[in-house]
């Protein structure tokens, strides 16, 4: 008999928000494969832990409860990138900083890259 093989918490993806002044400030983090589960943290590195703890814990009530736990939608992504080595060195002053790895890092910038680019309003022509 096969054992299913229940996700991890990083197959999930996440989207990563800036909060309002009037939602409290700091950053919103969300796994749309899981309705509701959601979390908050001051900076994107914070909401990103905070997210992956809410992550487990509602994967946890899930399970516990005898519900079905929902596959994550898209397998994560991976890829190597040659960096010049000033910016690795930037970088890798910035997550010691910051207490994270360079790859943690370096996903939260990306996120919130993306997320200010959604933010724009379109183009004028």
């Amino acid at each position: 008999m096969k054992s299913k093989k229940k996700p991890t918490p990083d197959a999930y993806q996440f989207t990563v928000r800036p909060l309002s002044k009037e939602e409290g400030g700091g950053y919103l983090v969300e796994y749309p494969d899981i309705p509701g589960c959601m979390s908050d943290g001051e900076t994107i590195e914070e909401a990103i832990a905070n997210g992956r703890e809410a992550l487990r814990d509602c994967l946890d009530v899930i399970s516990e409860s005898g519900g079905k736990v929902p596959k994550p939608e898209v397998a994560p992504a991976q890829w190597r990138q040659r960096l010049p080595r000033t910016l690795y060195l930037k970088l890798t002053k910035q997550a010691e900083r910051e207490g994270v790895s360079i790859n943690s890092l370096v996903t939260a910038i990306i996120a919130e890259a993306i997320g200010a680019k959604l933010r724009l309003p379109p183009p004028t022509r």
